[in-house]
């Protein structure tokens, strides 16, 4: 599978990232087999997080076997300093290792709590603190909405150095501020900024119909994804052709074989392709949340 610098981190990621919520749906077993599924495509950054149920804990046993072959990012929705200190210990615990590649901001969505992780006692101060201890190695953000507030804390945040947001066709279709993630794209790579994927395999938002209560759903994402192979290689190819560092893999364990595979045949899109699919989808409901204000 081809790699990317990830930023000026120094680390080449791989052009897929394996999204490890996937695993909350999944037995042990299955999540072993999983993890092992994808490294057999040669996928070296996986992705975690504290909220995603129990995939701290599914990801421990082969994360551990493995350690050196993946580049781990975590992150955490804790905005204060002493939060987001004990949210980082516990995530050391539930993984069962002592160093975390890439440490996130997770969901930054207002303003006001940019200002409240870059304060004195913000959760930053605890990122950077625990980056001078050796216990993690670079410190990132993500976001599922919002781009000027994310270009906001490229400005504001001096170390971060990875950025994690949607980017579909849908959304480049849009053309209004509320969807300019392609602006976040090159202020990031102006910055030296790693840039990371999200929603790449975004349908639209799941309807909003008594008929299909969530349990009932097909597929364990936030929003419907598109589930054919071609499409999900289209989707991939688009996101991977706009320049992306890397793409995460979607949520639902049914999806994730299918994206490995159209990243491992991945070979450019070219701007007609990518202009047409833009057309195509431009009219399609936003799947990433109306901005919010408060």
């Amino acid at each position: 599978m081809q790699t990317r610098a990830l930023g000026d981190t120094g680390h080449e990621s791989t052009i897929a990232t394996f999204g490890a919520i996937a695993l909350n749906w999944l037995e042990q077993e299955g999540a072993n087999q999983m993890v092992e599924h994808v490294l057999s495509k040669g996928v070296n950054h996986f992705d975690v997080a504290p909220t995603y149920g129990d995939a701290e804990l599914k990801l421990g046993p082969k994360l551990r076997q493995h350690r050196e072959d993946i580049f781990l990012g975590c992150k955490t929705q804790e905005r204060g300093y002493e939060g987001a200190k004990r949210k980082l210990d516990r995530s050391f615990d539930r993984l069962g290792v002592d160093y975390i590649d890439l440490y996130q901001v997770h969901g930054l969505e207002y303003e006001s709590e940019l200002d409240e992780i870059t304060a004195d006692d913000g959760a930053l101060a605890a990122f950077r603190e625990a980056k001078d201890e050796g216990k993690i190695g670079h410190i990132g953000l993500t976001s599922h909405g919002n781009p000027g507030l994310i270009r906001d804390a490229i400005d504001r945040i001096d170390d971060l150095e990875t950025l994690m947001f949607p980017l579909n066709p849908v959304v480049v279709g849009k053309g209004d501020d509320e969807h300019d993630y392609e602006g976040v794209f090159e202020a990031a790579e102006k910055a030296g900024i790693g840039t990371l994927g999200i929603k790449a395999f975004a349908r639209g938002p799941w309807p909003d119909t008594d008929d299909l209560p969530e349990a009932d759903r097909p597929f364990a994402n936030w929003y419907e994804p598109v589930d054919a192979p071609d499409e999900i290689a289209e989707r991939f190819d688009f996101a991977a052709a706009r320049g992306l560092t890397s793409v995460v893999t979607p949520g639902d364990p049914k999806l994730v074989a299918m994206v490995l595979d159209a990243a491992t045949r991945y070979n450019g899109m070219d701007e007609t392709a990518q202009r047409s699919l833009i057309e195509r989808l431009r009219h399609d409901e936003s799947p990433v949340p109306e901005q919010l204000h408060h």
